[in-house]
């Protein structure tokens, strides 16, 4: 591969990615999903929000939270709308085919070793209490963490999206 194609010299656009979903369970701070939001939008991702918020999320742009528009800045209009649902099954109706993956401290699978499909789902729980333990028990073929470690508790939520996000983005691109 000559260095004027490959993956990592190419720039991003919405052509050579994936089609990814990232949903926020229960979210409680509003700087990580301000992050998380400007990733997508930079990615050309989907967000979706799901259960209770620990912040205003308004009809518009400018109703949200201060801190989580502080932390998206501007990119709140170049990137896909947030979604905003009351459970996950809707998520799943939305996006019918689609694979889930459900990023865990509790999952073994390490995050690199899943081969990421187009129409990918990236689930991440809250900042306080993670996902539940069945979900990921229930999936575990499904189910994956990223590698730290053992006396740290978890990786911060924003870091966490970036991380699994684009390793889906780099597989895509190194495939195509």
């Amino acid at each position: 591969m000559t260095p004027s194609t490959s993956p990592s010299s190419t720039p991003l656009s919405l052509e050579d990615k994936p089609n990814i979903t990232v949903v926020l369970v229960e979210p409680r701070i509003p700087q990580n999903t301000g992050n998380v939001a400007r990733l997508c939008a930079c990615t050309g991702a989907n967000l979706y929000l799901v259960g209770s918020l620990g912040f205003k999320l308004g009809n518009n742009t400018d109703e949200h939270d201060r801190a989580l528009k502080r932390a998206g800045l501007d990119y709140f209009n170049i990137g896909t709308p947030i979604h905003h649902v009351d459970e996950f099954n809707e998520v799943l109706e939305a996006h019918p085919g689609w694979t889930p993956y459900y990023v865990s401290t509790k999952a073994t699978q390490h995050y690199a070793d899943v081969s990421y499909p187009d129409k990918s789902i990236l689930v991440f729980g809250s900042e306080t209490h993670g996902l539940p333990a069945w979900l990921i028990e229930e999936s575990p073929g499904q189910s994956i963490r990223i590698p730290m470690r053992p006396d740290a508790r978890s990786l911060n939520l924003a870091n966490s999206v970036a991380i699994v996000l684009y390793e889906s983005i780099r597989q895509f691109q190194t495939k195509n």
